[in-house]
């Protein structure tokens, strides 16, 4: 089969799928020429990133195609429903996030609670002037070690941020209204391994006793975590979100921030991607990141492994 990937593809795929047979072309193409070039080109295979946008009017208008692989994490450029009444398969990369969201989870809770992004911001202002100052400002940061870290959402990026949470010393809390309990090991890099039993708990009592809580759920509606459950949580406690936009009310995050009712928020995700408003790039509080939580190389090889996998198994 010909496969068109439209924003590159990793080696490791390209090489998986070469060795079945098949013809991976890396080429960008400008989105009024994709539905030309798909069809004079005879392609039968689509592997795309967010970049590339395929709204049902250009599904609709694809005649030799017959999958598409999604290489993000999220869906909504690709109208999925619609390519599979006109008989395309969709395939996702579900199990390749899971450890680079769970790491860029840890980073965002160490960058707040030991200040490291307000020393980032200052000391290349003034640390030559002002070190000893800034020195004492920026001291007193808290450990994470015998802190509490309440998950929303215990599926798997979630399980793995209570594993890494775990390893570091803290303690896990999870709400996850379809799971009771769960059965966590952590693996070493000697082969050895510890295993732990989790009990899901209520919504309020992981709001009310984290001293972190980290956002795990897929994408809603309606906002999950607004005002209401801001104010139960502790006014010393943060909460970091790298799931989806529309999970947290953003203006009730700042606000409860400004009013000193929350100590820190984390942002990789945003409502207003790609360009979420200036209340928010400008408050001190937050730790922001521009929706990379899965933005590593690791990552895109086992994207490109997992979905050269399914291809493979669909072309035969």
């Amino acid at each position: 089969m010909k496969i068109l990937a439209t924003d590159g593809f990793s080696e490791v795929g390209i090489n998986l799928l070469e060795k079945a047979g098949h013809e991976v072309i890396i080429k960008n193409i400008a989105p009024n020429q994709l539905v030309n070039y798909i069809n004079t080109n005879s392609i039968d295979g689509l592997l795309v990133k967010q970049s590339t946008l395929l709204p049902k009017e250009i599904i609709s208008e694809l005649t030799t195609l017959k999958f598409i692989g999604n290489c993000d994490r999220t869906s909504t450029h690709i109208a999925s429903e619609v390519a599979r009444k006109n008989n395309i398969e969709v395939f996702h990369a579900e199990h390749a996030w899971s450890t680079s969201v769970a790491e860029f989870t840890i980073a965002h809770m160490l960058s707040c609670m030991r200040h490291l992004k307000d020393s980032n911001r200052e000391m290349p202002l003034e640390g030559d002037q002002n070190f000893n100052a800034l020195k004492r400002s920026f001291s007193g940061g808290s450990e994470l070690k015998g802190k509490t870290v309440g998950l929303i959402g215990f599926g798997r990026v979630g399980q793995e941020v209570a594993k890494k949470a775990i390893a570091l010393g803290m303690r896990v809390k999870f709400y996850d209204k379809n799971i009771e309990t769960s059965a966590l090991e952590l693996k070493f890099f000697d082969e050895q391994s510890i295993k732990f039993e989790l009990s899901s708990s209520t919504l309020d009592e992981v709001l009310s006793t984290s001293d972190v809580i980290s956002l795990h759920i897929p994408e809603t509606d309606s906002y999950f975590i607004g005002a209401k459950e801001l104010q139960k949580m502790k006014s010393t406690a943060g909460i970091i979100n790298t799931s989806h936009g529309k999970c947290l009310d953003e203006v009730a995050l700042v606000k409860s921030l400004e009013n000193n009712k929350l100590g820190f928020g984390a942002l990789d995700v945003f409502e207003d991607e790609p360009q979420p408003p200036i209340q928010l790039l400008m408050n001190p509080k937050l730790s922001l990141s521009p929706h990379i939580g899965g933005a590593t190389q690791e990552t895109q090889d086992r994207v490109s492994r997992e979905l050269a996998d399914q291809i493979i198994s669909f072309s035969n």
